[in-house]
């Protein structure tokens, strides 16, 4: 194995598709078979893992693994003492970070965190339920939840506090949104006698660099048109662009190549205002990458 090689964690469950997906667009093939818990990748120098996100910031403090994708809020959890070296924001249902929220049944006489005083609450995260307790000055018992926390109210407890992306479960369940406690969003975390081996740090840095590529490209299409260069400031003016629209010469004088990116949002009403402003050929085309 290469001198660089790294340990690296990655989330199994409701991350596991998404994660993959990412490292496919930055240019890492992964593949598994459906129990293994060790995935082969296109990358000698990289052994991946996978396991429970919650579990993931506990082994690379521990150095198990150098390095590893997981939730912030697991490696506040587990009190971890880790590098953060990059945020990925993106999720099993939506690129935006995920809440954990305080959440009770919908005719619940709950409405703080205030009226939790000698209740029950049910979570994943005991830590973070406790230190948002202690932050406001309330006694609560906090007990853990091994699962279906939605369903634990009001007979087995009087609120949970639950990590959502968009409320549509906690709905689903007849369950109303207190306060948040925390936003999260994946992190690229890093042991710190890992990150102090120039090798490997070399390695982590062009990892995430690629990572952080494909996320940029998410949502994101390339733009090329032809036009008169009479066109050209015209056709500029109306480009919105990453940095500049790149203006090429092409082999009949009087016309040039204009290349850009641009939201994928954005496309539909700007094809026709940059035809009407003397653009032909236009052709759009999907990125997996962009690094600045």
């Amino acid at each position: 194995m290469a001198s660089r090689s790294i340990k690296l964690g990655l989330p199994k469950g409701s991350l596991e598709k998404s994660t993959f997906e990412l490292f496919g667009k930055a240019g890492f093939k992964i593949r598994k078979t459906s129990r293994s818990y060790f995935p082969t990748i296109d990358d000698e120098e990289i052994e991946p893992m996978l396991m429970r996100a919650q579990e993931i910031a506990r082994y690379v403090e521990q150095g198990v693994l150098d390095c590893g994708l997981t939730g912030w809020d697991w490696v506040l959890e587990n009190n971890a003492k880790v590098h953060d070296i990059a945020d990925l924001i993106y999720s099993k249902a939506s690129m935006r970070p995920v809440k954990w929220v305080l959440a009770v049944p919908e005719k619940s006489k709950i409405r703080s965190v205030k009226d939790l005083e000698g209740k029950r609450i049910a979570t994943e995260v005991v830590n973070l339920t406790k230190k948002y307790l202690k932050k406001n000055g309330v006694k609560a018992e906090v007990e853990f939840s091994w699962g279906a926390t939605e369903a634990k109210p009001p007979d087995l407890a009087d609120a949970i506090v639950e990590v959502t992306e968009t409320g549509s479960s906690l709905r689903a369940n007849k369950l109303r949104i207190v306060e948040t406690l925390m936003e999260s969003n994946t992190k690229f975390i890093v042991n710190k006698d890992a990150w102090a081996n120039k090798h490997k740090r070399e390695k982590m840095e062009e990892v995430v660099m690629l990572l952080k590529g494909a996320l940029l490209a998410e949502e994101k299409v390339g733009l090329k048109m032809n036009a008169p260069r009479t066109s050209v400031s015209k056709l500029v003016k109306v480009l919105p662009a990453l940095d500049k629209p790149t203006v090429s010469a092409l082999s009949d004088p009087e016309m040039v190549a204009i290349e850009t990116v641009i939201s994928e949002k954005q496309v539909k009403e700007l094809i026709p205002v940059l035809k009407k402003a003397g653009a032909s050929g236009i052709i759009e085309y999907p990125l997996n990458k962009i690094i600045p």
